[in-house]
């Protein structure tokens, strides 16, 4: 493996992510790294706890003479999303991370990198560690499968944390300082379809949507990226219109939280209409091509020869499925009036797969206005409803309203000033940290976000600055001796 990450400075936190790359930690797959940061706590004989939902809490004294100081949580999360390039052969269970410093960055070979949140999580190991770091009580928290559902946060039980100043380190812009981030609604639709024999003479084909860039839902979900899913949909409408097509099985997109960026079909044409199929989907892929160029230069979308199925989606319930998708909301929905430039309300209309008679869509809705969240999925329900789908929505969890006179922010501020000469941004963003779900089970909580540079996260694109993790660690450890006594 690559280890040349572990000569960046400061040493502490890069040799730190760098264990963590080496532990297999998608979410809901979190036993090893749960164990791994249990004994870490243990071994430097700090009182570990692990809760009944898999979070595991180590709490660590006040330096000497910062006994009386605030207690201060410091959080970041266990799993990461495993995304992949298709070519790449990983095993996200299994396999490590393969680490690539490339000039002012690093990034993985092929994979996410699991920046978010492993440089977090590294930061706050350094701090448990360290005897050099001066700072007051100090819990802390790394929750289990914030990625993809936050069940850990939502599972953690009052009384267990004794801190009053909670630093969640899952923020991906240093010299930033978030303050809010939306809360998220689940929502899972599906089709029951029998199967139809393929009757009379047809050909078979495979279509591919690949070469997206994917990325966040909430925090790229303004770029006007390509949805592999809608490209796809897009493709099937068209084509079964012009040419009779029917579609067998279809797969697009694998994480709610992750805009999709790959979609497969098989599906069958007429053979007396396979030109005319061929010469249709050519225009479509210019034309969409054409379209995204710009956001989307590796955009590939093809339509080679494949074994032709015995039996297909009856046509009843493809026609609905395709009328339902081609509607479906996605993308931004409204922008903030109380921030500029922040999204108020998005969706990701992330999944779409078939499998044993039913045909699954999975979207995640993300709203910083609850209300406009739930409008929202009743809109995407009546589309469903239309369509003759069954609708589920849950999961929710609210989202973090700001706090402008928030003690720990003025601190941080005057910190980050002192520190490197000019102020950090404050802002809410349009994805979901725990800080709400945490917020609402402890409710005294003064609570803020930030971390290192983090670019395109949920996508084999994620990078981190090297720079800023230097800027971000000693922006903590200052912040830590500086915090005011209670």
């Amino acid at each position: 493996m690559n280890d040349d990450i572990l000569h960046l400075d400061p040493p502490a936190v890069w040799r730190h992510f760098y264990s963590l790359t080496m532990i297999p930690r998608p979410s809901k797959k979190e036993e090893k790294i749960r164990e791994f940061i249990a004994g870490f706590g243990r071994n430097l004989g700090l009182e570990t706890v692990v809760d009944d939902v898999g979070n595991v809490i180590i709490r660590k004294p006040a330096t000497p003479g910062m006994e009386n100081r605030l207690g201060v949580i410091l959080q970041g999360h266990l799993d990461m999303v495993p995304q992949k390039n298709s070519d790449k052969v990983h095993d996200f269970e299994r396999d490590p991370i393969e680490t690539v410093v490339d000039g002012e960055w690093v990034r993985a070979n092929g994979t996410t990198l699991g920046a978010d949140n492993g440089m977090g999580v590294a930061a706050v190991m350094a701090v448990l560690e360290s005897r050099e770091v001066q700072h007051g009580p100090i819990e802390a928290l790394f929750t289990s499968d914030e990625e993809a559902g936050m069940t850990g946060a939502m599972g953690l039980k009052g009384g267990l944390l004794k801190g009053e100043i909670l630093m969640n380190l899952d923020s991906e812009c240093e010299g930033e300082l978030c303050i809010g981030c939306a809360g998220g609604l689940n929502g899972t639709m599906t089709f029951r379809y029998n199967e139809e024999a393929v009757a009379g003479d047809y050909v078979g084909f495979r279509i591919s949507v690949t070469g997206l860039k994917g990325g966040h839902s909430g925090v790229d979900i303004n770029l006007g990226r390509g949805n592999a899913n809608k490209i796809m949909n897009r493709i099937l409408y068209h084509c079964h219109r012009e040419s009779g097509l029917l579609l067998a099985s279809i797969e697009g997109g694998s994480l709610r939280n992750a805009i999709p960026r790959e979609s497969f079909a098989h599906v069958v044409v007429p053979a007396a209409m396979a030109s005319g199929f061929l010469d249709e989907f050519a225009v479509l892929a210019e034309r969409i091509g054409s379209e995204l160029s710009v956001v989307e230069p590796a955009l590939k979308i093809e339509a080679v020869p494949a074994i032709l199925p015995d039996m297909v989606i009856e046509r009843s319930v493809f026609m609905q499925f395709m009328n339902a998708i081609y509607a479906c909301p996605n993308g931004v929905m409204r922008m903030s009036c109380d921030m500029e430039g922040l999204v108020e309300t998005s969706s990701n209309l992330a999944i779409v797969r078939s499998e044993n008679g039913v045909i699954t869509v999975k979207c995640l809705l993300r709203s910083s206005v609850d209300s406009a969240r739930d409008d929202l999925a009743v809109m995407i329900q009546c589309v469903f409803d239309l369509a003759g789908a069954d609708s589920l929505f849950d999961g929710g969890y609210p989202g973090w309203k700001p706090d402008p006179d928030s003690p720990i922010l003025k601190s941080m501020l005057q910190v980050y000033k002192r520190k490197f000469g000019k102020v950090p941004g404050v802002e809410a963003i349009h994805a979901g940290l725990e800080c709400g779900i945490l917020g609402g089970t402890y409710p005294y909580l003064d609570m803020i976000s930030f971390g290192p540079t983090i670019c395109f996260p949920h996508s084999p694109d994620e990078k981190v600055e090297i720079a800023s993790v230097g800027r971000f660690w000693e922006f903590l450890v200052e912040t830590l001796g500086c915090v005011s006594g209670g």
